[in-house]
């Protein structure tokens, strides 16, 4: 779980397995990061993708993306803007998959503590990144959604990564 007394313990650094930890917290957060308000929520959902390969995280992300289609009772109607939020997320999933990737790449080597903040502000950014373009794919399908589904999608975003997930 987050450590709220030491914040920086999930950097990625070259001298742990950081860059996969993050990938969990961040990769998760993508995968549908609205409904996530804090790091600690995130770290609920690390535990799935925590090591994964690429395949993997594919199969991980591919798996959650079924999961909010059935659980945001999407219509036949509703599929072209839905399939603009998934392919967001596996775009934002497949950029971090990159961003480990390249971090993993680089020669083992003492890190710093202001390069531990550099990376962290690294990921942190392309984090933000793809939160503006779910946000933006998931509110072309929240507009079109009648006020029931709404609800519905208010609901599962409420209650993601508070343990009724």
């Amino acid at each position: 779980m987050f450590n709220r007394s030491n914040p920086f313990a999930l950097l990625p650094t070259r001298r742990s397995h950081g860059p996969v930890m993050l990938a969990g917290l961040v990769g998760a957060a993508m995968a549908f990061a609205p409904a996530l308000a804090s790091a600690q929520d995130a770290s609920h959902y690390h535990h799935h993708v925590w090591g994964k390969t690429a395949h993997e995280s594919e199969e991980t992300i591919d798996l959650r993306i079924s999961d909010l289609h059935t659980r945001l009772h999407i219509t036949p109607d509703e599929e072209t803007a839905w399939s603009g939020v998934a392919q967001t997320m596996r775009d934002n999933e497949a950029h971090m998959q990159e961003l480990i990737a390249a971090r993993e790449a680089e020669p083992e080597h003492h890190v710093s503590a202001p390069e531990d903040l550099r990376v962290y502000e690294h990921f942190t950014q392309a984090h933000v990144e793809g939160l503006k373009l779910l946000r933006s794919s998931f509110e072309t399908l929240y507009t079109a959604m009648p006020d029931a589904q709404k609800l519905v999608a208010d609901d599962v975003f409420d209650k993601f990564g508070n343990g009724h997930d």
